[in-house]
């Protein structure tokens, strides 16, 4: 069971890291060497999606990263459509920072049967979109309003009732390529108000930044555009080491 997975890990190393791959931002000749390149640097996972395919053939990609990897491979799904194997999970996400009610349980409808059909591991999953300095993707395609930075409050009482509703996982979203992560205090207040693990993901841009977030009890940390550069590649095991915080390293 990969939450199951998710949860050793966080024991085991203090915290879990994973890499997001977007089909529409990573190109077929890049792909096979970056997930070799992470898996030998220390990702825990890779999380496969993205609130807008255009350009990629999703299930054709999805296939191309199960194959080149033994890591857990987790569908981060935008749409009802990237629901499809091969997948070892998917994170079951509801926008419980919006109030749209297609991003809250309409598109769940859809989507359920057809992981039960596939047998795809669903995991539970409060979703948060927090502001981060401009609109972000997936708050447009949800149409669902973010957080506001600095109200700490909101996001730490949106995320126990997403927890006493009974989600497994909450996730703390800046966006894809956000100016600004998500605030440590927010980061700190929902941490300490939940039981469940916190993942924290947009806007991660120095391996000390994926530390903070840990420090303030982050249990799973997810970069993706950051690494769209090939010249950022070698900086895997930087961001690894600092999230990683059981295993003794120097960050």
């Amino acid at each position: 069971m990969i939450y199951e997975y998710l949860l050793n890990t966080i024991s085991s190393k203090g915290a879990a890291y994973l890499i997001l791959l977007d089909p529409d931002k990573l190109s077929d000749d890049k792909l096979i060497p970056f997930i070799q390149n992470c898996e030998m640097n220390g990702a825990d996972g890779f999380l496969v999606g993205g609130s807008l395919i255009i350009d990629g053939d999703f299930e054709s990609f999805l296939k191309k990263v199960k194959s080149s990897t033994s890591l857990p491979v987790i569908i981060f799904p935008g749409e009802v459509n990237q629901v499809c194997q091969p997948a070892d999970a998917i994170l079951f996400l509801s926008v419980v920072s919006g109030r749209n009610p297609e991003h809250l349980i309409g598109k769940h409808v859809l989507a359920a049967p057809i992981i039960k059909k596939k047998k795809i591991e669903p995991i539970s999953t409060g979703y948060i979109i927090v502001e981060s300095g401009s609109m972000t993707t997936a708050e447009y395609i949800s149409g669902s309003k973010p957080v506001p930075r600095n109200k700490p409050e909101i996001a730490a009482a949106t995320a126990l009732a997403s927890q006493y509703l009974g989600m497994k996982l909450i996730y703390l979203e800046a966006g894809s390529g956000a100016s600004q992560s998500v605030p440590n205090e927010m980061v700190k207040a929902v941490s300490e108000y939940c039981d469940i693990p916190v993942i924290v993901g947009g806007g991660i841009k120095t391996p000390q930044a994926a530390r903070e977030k840990v420090d303030n009890g982050a249990e799973i940390i997810v970069t993706g555009n950051f690494f769209e550069e090939e010249d950022k590649w070698h900086l895997v095991k930087n961001f690894a080491d600092a999230v990683h915080f059981k295993i003794p390293v120097v960050v």
